[in-house]
């Protein structure tokens, strides 16, 4: 049984007149969203379709097209707009996509000039367009029981499509509405493109599950434009004029908020729940959100998990920690820490291997859990670093510390057989790239750490780590080669030529900058 679907249904006879979806100029009750899926999902059944790529803006229309593929029992493939054209290419290809529904025509006439982009009928009110791809049905491989595949670039540039069944995904909505104790009286604003699992998970799903509101404005309508751009101020009205109760941000986005304090001061009074994901939040951040009252909590996930593993709620939180695992996972670690999960897996990436039911998926992520059982997250596997000293570095351990003091913005730690560490420093722009300011908070994380993990040598970056640049990912993640590939030129060649390197073991300063 899907319960999402079983859900809608029941509302749409129980409380037929409630709004269920409220979009830019559209509100569609669950009756009308239970017959717009029906509807839909007997077009998609005619038509025969095996999978289905939707690559449209936030709207009342991409949930249409969600719930219709679980009805007509096909897989759904949403792409991100913020992928690069070659993100986009590889995965039409990788999924063998028979055909594309988009908004985005601009988008999809620069990517695939050769095919055109047909009418169709509308959907929740919505023009779209429908592109054919030369894929022949025999080409297309079975995927049994796949509802999902989502793509996530993760930290290379080559996305990879994690399978998903309905039912990991039905698990984590039911889990996230028990926990954070989800109401029809709730209303979640959905900021983050809904392409991204976790908006699409805990931002339309949990909320159908209990009968409650979600509003999805198009993007440019929440202060969000492109891949980067982002106007606080903008974002603030949308939460207040939606009247939420609930919103998920990046870090980024919180940051921006927070940094913007008539923004952040402005918000409604009824926003009970603001939950942070995607990726590290620095303790900082949080200690500025509880000062100034935002119901910040902050969660964990995977795609390879069907997103959320463990958030902290109202009733059980503890800054710094990413909450307690949510009921429907199992959690253990390896030597050395590394965080192992089990019992609500994805079937593997796409054109690869199927997992087997009974495995234990290495996350990459270090972690423990403490007496009490919240997750602490200390690091990536595989980013950590060893000195030529010998010593284990997580850097995120050491990028938190920098982040915690105002002056910096997002720093990035390299360290790999050298004798000493090194930051890539993007200064908050209140610092105006005080360097003074930049020294001092790289001496006040250094208290804090251990000669062999403190930072000794730093470089501003060009500009501020971003999607757009690919230095980030989708949801938030330090993209480390990509940054490697970017400065580690002038990191290696730091002791040769240099403008500005601080010696702070000897606590030495230099007012020079780095070329």
């Amino acid at each position: 049984m899907n319960i999402i679907l079983n859900s809608l249904k029941q509302f749409s006879q129980r409380t037929p007149d409630t709004i269920a979806i409220e979009g830019d100029d559209l509100h569609l009750s669950y009756s009308t969203l239970q017959s717009e899926v029906v509807k839909l999902s007997g077009c998609i059944k005619l038509r025969g379709y095996k999978r289905l790529a939707i690559m449209l803006d936030n709207g009342p229309a991409w949930v249409v097209f969600d719930l219709a593929a679980q009805l007509a029992n096909i897989t759904l493939i949403p792409l991100p707009a913020f992928f690069t054209p070659e993100q986009i290419r590889h995965s039409l290809a990788d999924a063998a996509i028979e055909v594309l529904i988009t908004d985005q025509t601009a988008l999809t006439s620069q990517l695939l000039p050769e095919f055109k982009a047909r009418p169709m009928q509308k959907v929740a009110g919505k023009s779209c367009w429908q592109i054919a791809l030369p894929v022949t049905r025999s080409d297309i491989p079975v995927l049994n029981n796949i509802a999902k595949i989502t793509y996530t670039s993760g930290t290379t540039g080559t996305p990879k499509g994690v399978c998903l069944t309905q039912a990991a995904m039905n698990n984590v909505a039911c889990s996230l509405k028990q926990t954070i104790g989800i109401t029809a009286q709730d209303r979640h604003l959905c900021l983050l493109p809904l392409a991204v699992l976790l908006e699409n998970i805990a931002g339309i799903y949990t909320p159908l599950l209990a009968g409650a509101r979600c509003i999805i404005p198009s993007l440019r309508n929440t202060g969000i434009s492109g891949a980067t751009q982002l106007n606080p101020q903008l974002m603030a009205n949308a939460i207040r004029s939606a009247e939420a109760s609930s919103i998920i941000l990046l870090p980024q986005m919180l940051q921006a908020l927070i940094e913007d304090s008539n923004a952040a001061t402005s918000l409604p009074e009824n926003l009970r729940f603001i939950a942070v994901g995607g990726a590290p939040v620095s303790r900082g951040l949080l200690s500025q959100a509880q000062a100034l009252n935002l119901p910040v909590y902050e969660g964990y996930g995977l795609s390879e998990c069907a997103s959320v593993v463990a958030v902290n709620t109202p009733n059980q939180h503890r800054i710094g920690s990413v909450g307690k695992v949510l009921p429907h996972t199992q959690i253990k670690f390896a030597e050395g820490g590394e965080i192992l999960l089990a019992n609500n897996l994805f079937n593997g990436y796409l054109n690869n291997r199927t997992l087997a039911t009974d495995e234990w998926h290495a996350s990459g992520d270090l972690g423990y859990l403490d007496k009490d059982g919240y997750l602490y997250l200390t690091g990536r596997k595989k980013s950590c670093f060893i000195t030529s000293f010998g010593r284990n570095v997580a850097p995120e351990w050491v990028e938190k510390e920098l982040t915690l003091h105002p002056a910096i913005s997002q720093a990035v730690v390299f360290g790999e057989a050298q004798p000493c560490n090194t930051a890539i420093i993007v200064a908050n722009p209140n610092t105006e790239r005080d360097k003074l300011k930049i020294i001092a908070a790289i001496e006040a994380a250094n208290r804090h750490l251990p000669d062999y993990a403190q930072v000794s040598r730093w470089l501003y970056a060009d500009a501020p780590f971003s999607i757009a640049n690919q230095q980030l990912t989708a949801t938030g993640r330090i993209r480390r080669n990509a940054i490697w590939s970017h400065y580690g030129e002038r990191i290696d060649q730091i002791d040769n030529q240099y403008e500005s390197t601080i010696d702070l073991k000897a606590n030495k300063r230099s007012q020079h900058a780095i070329l």
